[in-house]
Parts: C-alpha cells; sequence; structure tokens
C-alpha cells in the first residue's frame, strides 16, 4: 500500500484548493455587486415586490361582487379568512385609516391615567395630561425601539425600561441618558410620535392616518366620521356617558376576525341553536335590523316584565349596534357592554368584552354576578362556533356560501363596507 505523506497531499490538493477559493471569490464578487445593486434599487425592489401582492389581494378582492343583490350574492371566498396576504393587506387598509375604538374614558378618569394597547402591528399609548388634555402616542422609545409603557395605570411621566429615555405625558423627551458626545441631536425632533386621538361618549378613539387634531375637533367631527347618521340614535338609546363601569372579560380565539363580526351580524339565525339560554329570553319573532352608513342596528324584544325584586338583564328591548369595522355595542335592560374584536393573525384574533352598568344598580353584586356568567355561557358557546367555522373554511371542501336574505343583511352590509375600503 503506497504511503500518501503530507507533501504529497499539499501538491494535490493545491488545485482544487485554488479553483474552490477562485470560485469562492467570483461567489462573493457576484453577491457583492447584487447586494449593491439592492442597495441602489432597494425602493424599486420593495415597491415591485408591495405592487404584485397587492394585486394578488386585489384579486381576492374581486372575487367577492357587492352589488349582486343579497338573495342572489355569494359570501366572500374563504381566502379572506385564510390567507396570510390578505390579512396583510386588510390591516393597511381597514385597521390603520379611520376611526378605530379602542378603549374607554373610564380609563384615562384622571390626570397621569394611561393604557396601553396593540392594533395590528401599531403599538399604541393613551394618557391624560396634567390639564386634562387626553394624548395618544405610538408606544414606542425613539432610542432603541423599546415599548416605553405597559398595561394600564398612572404615571407622571414615562420612563423607558430599556436605556431611561424619559417622556412627558404630553409626549416630549424629557431626559436622554449617557449621551454625551452624540452630534446633530435636537431633543425636540425625538418625542413620541403622536396619534389621532378622539372621543365619543364613553369610547376612546384613535386615526392612525388623520392629521393631527386639535382635541375639540377630533371629538366635533369623530360622531360623524365613525358613527354617521346613527350617532344621535345610539346616544338616545343609552349609548352614554352615564352608565357606570365594572369590568373587562378578554377571549383569544383561534379565528379570523372577521368569522367573529360574521356569527355577530347572522341577524339572530344562530341563535336558538347555540344560545338556549339566551333565546328563552328574547322574543325572535320580533328580530329586526337597519343598516347604516358603517353601522347596523339589530333589535329585538325581550320577555322582560320587570319589577323592583325581579331585574332581568335583558330588558325589554335589546339593542346591538356593530360599527365597522370590529366594534359591537350591546345594550339590554340596565346592562351594556362592548366587544373589541382585534386582528391577530389569519386565524386568530382576540376579543375584548368591557361591561357598563346604570348607576343605581352598581353596588348589586348578586345582579352582576347572575349577568357576568350569563354572558360567559353566550361567549364560550360563540367561540365553540366561530372556531368551528374557522376550521371549515381552512378545507378543501368550502370556498364560498350564500345568505339568508331575510336575516343576514348586515353580514352582507359588512362585506359590502370591506369590499368597498379595500378597493379604495
Amino acid at each position: 500500500m503506497t504511503m500518501i505523506t503530507a507533501t504529497t497531499m499539499a501538491v494535490l490538493l493545491k488545485p482544487m484548493i485554488t479553483a474552490h477559493r477562485l470560485l469562492l471569490f467570483q461567489t462573493q464578487k457576484h453577491t457583492s455587486i447584487i447586494a449593491k445593486q439592492q442597495k441602489q434599487n432597494g425602493s424599486l425592489l420593495v415597491a415591485s415586490s408591495v405592487h404584485q401582492s397587492d394585486n394578488y389581494c386585489q384579486n381576492l378582492v374581486d372575487e367577492f361582487d357587492p352589488n349582486i343583490p343579497i338573495e342572489k350574492a355569494l359570501t366572500p371566498p374563504s381566502s379572506w379568512y385564510t390567507d396570510p396576504s390578505f390579512f396583510d393587506f386588510e390591516l393597511h387598509h381597514v385597521f390603520y385609516k379611520g376611526w378605530q375604538a379602542v378603549g374607554y374614558t373610564e380609563q384615562i378618569k384622571n390626570p397621569h391615567d394611561f393604557f396601553t394597547g396593540r392594533l395590528g402591528n401599531v403599538e399604541f399609548l393613551v394618557c391624560r395630561d396634567d390639564d386634562g388634555k387626553i394624548h395618544a402616542f405610538h408606544n414606542v422609545c425613539r432610542h432603541h425601539a423599546s415599548l416605553v409603557a405597559s398595561g394600564n395605570g398612572q404615571k407622571s411621566c414615562f420612563v423607558c425600561p430599556y436605556h431611561g429615555w424619559t417622556y412627558g405625558l404630553d409626549g416630549a423627551l424629557l431626559k436622554a441618558t449617557r449621551i454625551t458626545g452624540i452630534q446633530n441631536f435636537d431633543v425636540n425632533e425625538f418625542g413620541l410620535k403622536p396619534l389621532n386621538v378622539a372621543t365619543w361618549g364613553p369610547f376612546v378613539l384613535l386615526n392612525l392616518d388623520k392629521e393631527i387634531l386639535p382635541q375639540q375637533e377630533a371629538d366635533n367631527t369623530v360622531g360623524s366620521e365613525w358613527l354617521g347618521s346613527c350617532s344621535e340614535f345610539l346616544g338616545a338609546n343609552g349609548v352614554d356617558s352615564s352608565l357606570s363601569y365594572l369590568c373587562r372579560r378578554v377571549y383569544d380565539i383561534e379565528c379570523n376576525w372577521k368569522v367573529f363580526c360574521d356569527n355577530y351580524l347572522d341577524g339572530g339565525y344562530h341563535v336558538p341553536y347555540a344560545h338556549k339560554g339566551l333565546a328563552s329570553g328574547l322574543k325572535l319573532n320580533s328580530y329586526s335590523t337597519k343598516t347604516y352608513e358603517k353601522v347596523s342596528i339589530q333589535s329585538c324584544d325581550g320577555g322582560s316584565t320587570e319589577s323592583e325584586d325581579d331585574i332581568d338583564r335583558l330588558g325589554s328591548k335589546a339593542l346591538y349596534a356593530f360599527i365597522y369595522p370590529n366594534f359591537m355595542i350591546n345594550r339590554y335592560g340596565p346592562w351594556m357592554d362592548t366587544n373589541l374584536v382585534l386582528p391577530l393573525g389569519p386565524r386568530k384574533c382576540q376579543v375584548i368584552f368591557d361591561y357598563f352598568i346604570e348607576a343605581h344598580l352598581k353596588d348589586d353584586e348578586d345582579f352582576i354576578e347572575r349577568s357576568l356568567v350569563d354572558s360567559e355561557r353566550v361567549q364560550i358557546e360563540d367561540i365553540v362556533l366561530c372556531e368551528g367555522v374557522q376550521r371549515g373554511l381552512e378545507t378543501p371542501a368550502y370556498c364560498s356560501g350564500r345568505y339568508a336574505p331575510t336575516v343576514e343583511n348586515a353580514m352582507h352590509h359588512f362585506h359590502q363596507l370591506l369590499h368597498y375600503i379595500l378597493k379604495e
């Protein structure tokens, strides 16, 4: 057997090593050229990619025709509820435009009160300053992007937990730590980035794409822009700031956000089958629906004959208001709850329930507890329904369905609004 020395091995491998180095150099050079071209044409490449994605999503939008009468119409295709690209497309066209309900005024009742939240990829912070003025900001430190605040509570200023940069309640940068030697730095340019904020009744709203308006002007216009012609109707039917806030419940649900909205908007269709307890307290043959510009109102008579000793949560009339795109107000008897549906992904959403009650019953612990138990039962039943629908939407057996014309007109109205805004 011939023994190969180290010297001989080096001689044999030298051409291979040389060729490998040449190939590596050529590859690196080619990669460098591509990287340089991408850097020079980066905006063009991104724009091209975004354009292709938009075209793809617009084709999905066009699979639903909003002009076909409900009696003949097909529902939107399942891709609206399952496609990741369509979900991102929706965030920018639906949730990052127009007024969005994000909380309630009780959360910022006093100076220094604040709360935080997330809408799509937008982290936000809402607070009230020493003078009682409400502010809203992107909840992102201008130093290295840490979240400045979390949860809710009271603060006289916001100190970033990462490097201690400090912001006032008006968003101004008050302190930037350890920046000795920094150049071209203007403290006035590094405050928290503001968002448009307004209030209507007991609700706090944000607008992510509108120019920053003075507080009074925003409050004066938000009603007509958010609710349209039914703002007076809601105010006259008990949706106002006189109610006392009770508590919050949060549900994470494995379904697209629109599945939850569709379930809410079926005109009571599913109630006798899925909510037998609720159905027993409603006169379902009285169910009616009326649509406005961006709102639909469902109403139903209750079976209550209330007396002072026997207060029914549903009362004699139930009113269910859906405010495009993701906010619901349920007003019945002495009770009101709201449902805020937050998109978390193509097949996941979070629904936040806030409960309110007429002031004279806020200390009636027995009635409140019974009402919350009843509400919780309905929500669990709805979660089972919605998650089952999502699983069905993801199967190859389903593409589009049909509407029940006499009851599902609010759902059809919702889909028409979605189509309109997605085509803008």
